[in-house]
């Protein structure tokens, strides 16, 4: 090994050896983990011990009011080699959240934290054990329990409290939300243990950062109202699955499982034998809900909680169809509890009624256990009056146009779906059994699209018994409500808003009043939605793309009212349960918007020429001379038009530059704020042509109006294109002579428009790639890979050194967005809006020759 190689060596243990130093308790914890695991191998299997046992007759249902002892020794619960797997998942889970909160709050603090937390676990655990087992059969002492998710939990809660206002609503609810739904519907020690930790943690958190405790409110703003309801849905829609999952399940909602998820597989000759005999008809009516085994069974019997979850996001963004859709289902799932309350009631004076397959052999006469599988059941007529009481916060609808749609694929697939059963079915009718005619197939046919759970009383009338019609009987309701699910979430997504004619014409008019920037006049592209202020003489143009309300440059409004403007914006994007996005705006707006719930990241660079005292003398102007000499002496002229104005055949001409200049790329062409021919056709964009003095068409740049006051006092560059082999210099030559043009007509600026992934101060990118700088935002970095990457199609870097040529000013440009975990979905919709047009082959084009000039 080299001396420099033993050097780096060094340096890297050295720093790893610091960092570890600079986290005393998570590396101790995790020590103690591995010791506790090791120690442990061979003392006990780790199993979780089953908090309730079944009745003696064997029924499913278990009898919640009976509760077998709970694990013989609480060390059951400590780590344990003797299951490598979860013991390892273990060990990364502590280590990762160790890390994430020792490192946000500090080691103390962790440590303070991790005491309390396991204090009141421990006191969960001992409340919940003197509560279900007054005489348990082990009293030895508790131990060293320290479960790893019981850690996880309560100091992950306490460390959000130093968090930002959006992330650390989103940690608390999520905690909170996982914790109550497994105590409340499995109920075991750990989970009730879990739910003492996180309670504790919430409180501790703001006492161990020196933050005044909040009083607890619940807000009114009609976001929170749909975020919550959407949550309630959730857990109710969940919490049975959960309950399913677990055998020991005990919890005090638990019974709500056989609602729909009980399924135990059945097989299909077994069931038919049992559905043959009129003696048996009980059975066979009790057996039948088991009838679908493998993942049709499992797919059916989660069904409504899957609908419900799909709901749930609707509701968050506050559509109306998902509120009818979740009216119905949970409705459903209401009537369905009714039943269930009815056959309670009968099973207590007919026990053979055979109404409700798997709650066993009880005694509802007895007030215990009545009541322990009564009041359970009123939990989802609880949800569904909830939904009833809280219509007035969905209200927002999508365009008709997409219900329409919507409608017409659900329409389509079911038809296909249908004709598709009803066809393969009678052709491969012998792997039924009896075997059904064509009506027989019909009459079953709405039972494959109808939830195991409502069809409980419907006897079947055959079963299949080949993979073949086995895939056919299972898989076409997994098929339909899958579409339907995706078409759903793909639809709640869709803006609320769209473009509007008259909407368009106003904001064109504000534009003309002159309260916007340099970029104003592309806020009346077609494309745009419009958010207008109560004031009406301000709004803000922008597009709704999977889900982000992307915004197109500064908004229209007067110097005093760009802050309420943007703040307004910003409220009305969460009440549409929006992301809003300020693209490429300056830091006037940057500024307006509060730095704790909004961060920054600059995306580009506009260069301005002032004209006023501008002049292209000197050294530094040598490029811009050479190319108007160069004109003069080719014969090449600029004119100024207008698109209305241009001859069919200049019209041509320009059309045939500009496809050639975009397939000389290999690339789409690009939108949103990059114009194209379509946006020539503005009768007040004014075009400066290239033109020699055989008639042919050497460049062509468009300008864009920049208004104040009513008057034009500025353009701005939009549109550039150059005829391949010709006048080389024509770009400089249009911009320079452009520039002398309009300040000999006495306007004050031209502006060149933006540098995307580029700044002034570094023309080779955002960041330089040359090293990494850790002084440098993550979102920067990957600006500055991203301008790399895309420099040999676009060639960011080298518009960025073009416009140098000039001499401009610079004025940085910035994307202000809400949050860190929305990127992904911002990155997404401006990749639509600059490129959404474009065909899967120019998609496969730009990836084919990215690759091939890297």
């Amino acid at each position: 090994m080299s001396l420099g190689e033993r050097n780096s060596v060094d340096a890297w243990s050295t720093g790893i050896q610091g960092r570890l130093l600079r986290l005393p308790v998570t590396l101790a914890l995790l020590c103690a983990y591995v010791a506790a695991g090791l120690a442990s191998r061979g003392h006990h299997q780790g199993g979780r011990h089953g908090l309730i046992r079944l009745d003696p007759a064997g029924s499913r249902m278990p009898d919640p009011t009976v509760l077998s002892p709970v694990p013989a020794a609480w060390d059951a619960y400590l780590p344990s080699t003797s299951h490598l797997t979860a013991f390892i998942l273990g060990g990364v889970v502590l280590t990762v959240v160790g890390l994430w909160v020792e490192t946000r709050i500090g080691s103390l603090r962790f440590l303070l934290a991790f005491l309390f937390t396991q204090s009141a676990a421990l006191a969960a655990g001992a409340v919940f054990v003197a509560l279900v087992q007054p005489a348990p059969a082990h009293r030895g002492e508790p131990g060293l329990l320290v479960g790893v998710t019981i850690i996880a939990c309560g100091t992950a809660m306490a460390a959000t409290a130093g968090l930002r206002v959006m992330w650390r609503r989103r940690l608390r609810t999520g905690l909170l939300a996982v914790v109550l739904v497994t105590a409340l519907y499995a109920g075991t020690l750990p989970d009730v243990m879990r739910l003492g930790s996180v309670l504790i943690g919430l409180l501790l958190g703001p006492l161990l950062l020196g933050q005044r405790p909040g009083r607890l409110r619940i807000r009114a703003t009609r976001h929170e109202g749909r975020v919550l309801v959407a949550v309630v849905i959730c857990a109710a829609a969940l919490g049975p699955v959960v309950a399913a999952l677990s055998p020991g399940a005990v919890g005090p909602l638990a019974v709500l499982r056989y609602l729909g998820t009980n399924i135990v597989p059945v097989d299909p000759q077994s069931l038919a034998e049992l559905c043959s005999s009129p003696e048996r008809i009980n059975e066979c009516a009790a057996a039948q809900l088991q009838q679908r085994a493998g993942l049709g069974a499992m797919f059916s019997a989660v069904l409504p909680s899957i609908l419900l979850v799909v709901m749930a996001d609707g509701l968050r963004r506050g559509r109306r169809l998902a509120w009818w859709a979740a009216v119905v289902v949970q409705g459903a799932m209401a009537g369905l509890t009714l039943i269930f309350l009815a056959g309670v009631v009968l099973q207590a004076r007919v026990p053979d009624a055979g109404l409700l397959e798997g709650l066993g052999e009880y005694d509802f006469t007895d007030y215990g256990q009545a009541k322990a599988i009564i009041l359970p059941l009123l939990a989802p007529l609880a949800v569904f009056l909830l939904l009833l009481a809280t219509q007035r916060l969905f209200r927002l609808s999508a365009p008709p146009r997409v219900n329409r749609r919507l409608l017409q694929k659900i329409l389509l697939l079911g038809i296909f779906l249908s004709a598709l059963y009803l066809g393969v079915g009678f052709w491969l009718r012998e792997g039924f059994r009896p075997v059904p005619d064509l009506g027989e197939l019909a009459e079953n046919l709405p039972e494959r699209f109808v939830p195991l759970v409502y069809a409980l009383h419907i006897s079947p009338e055959f079963v299949p018994i080949t993979a073949a019609t086995t895939i056919l009987f299972e898989g076409l309701g997994i098929l339909f409500w899958t579409a339907v699910c995706f078409w759903l979430l793909a639809s709640f997504i869709t803006a609320g808003d769209y473009e509007s004619t008259a909407d368009r014409t106003r904001a064109r008019a504000l534009v003309r009043e002159g309260t916007g920037g340099t970029f104003s006049w592309m806020s009346t592209w077609e494309g745009n939605s419009y958010w207008f202020a109560p004031d009406g003489r301000s709004f803000i143009a922008y597009r709704v793309i999977a889900g982000v309300a992307l915004t197109t440059s500064n908004p229209i409004a007067a110097t005093q009212d760009v802050a309420a403007v943007v703040r307004g914006f910003a409220e009305y994007c969460m009440s549409h349960a929006w992301i809003p996005c300020f693209y490429s705006v300056t830091s006037e707006v940057a500024d307006a918007l509060p730095p704790e719930m909004f961060s920054r990241v600059r995306v580009a660079t506009e260069t301005v020429l002032p004209l006023g005292s501008m002049a292209f003398t000197g050294k530094k102007f040598q490029d811009v001379r050479t190319a108007l000499n160069r004109a003069e002496k080719s014969g090449v002229a600029a004119v100024w038009s207008k698109s209305s104005l241009l001859t069919l055949n200049m019209r041509e001409q320009l059309r045939a530059i500009s496809e050639e200049w975009v397939a000389d790329r290999g690339m789409p062409e690009l939108g949103f704020t990059l114009g194209g021919l379509a946006e020539l056709d503005d009768p007040e964009v004014r075009l400066l042509l290239a033109v020699d003095d055989a008639g042919v068409l050497q460049g062509a740049t468009s300008w864009l109006p920049v208004r104040h006051g009513g008057q034009v006092t500025g353009w701005t560059l939009d549109f550039m294109r150059r005829k391949q082999g010709g006048f080389r210099p024509v770009v400089e030559f249009l911009i320079g002579t452009a520039a002398l043009t309009l300040q000999a007509q006495g306007y004050s600026f031209a502006s060149l428009s933006g540098a995307p992934l580029v700044s002034a101060d570094n023309p080779q990118g955002m960041v330089s790639t040359a090293g990494v700088d850790t002084g440098v935002p993550p979102m920067e970095r990957v600006l500055g890979w991203l301008a790399a990457t895309l420099e040999p199609v676009y060639g960011f870097q080298s518009l960025m050194s073009f416009k140098k040529k000039f001499q401009p000013q610079f004025v940085p440009q910035y994307m202000v967005y809400p949050d860190a975990a929305a990127l992904p979905a911002i990155s997404v919709a401006i990749s639509k809006a600059y490129i959404g047009d474009a065909s899967l082959s120019a998609g496969w084009s730009l990836a084919r020759t990215l690759l091939s000039r890297h």
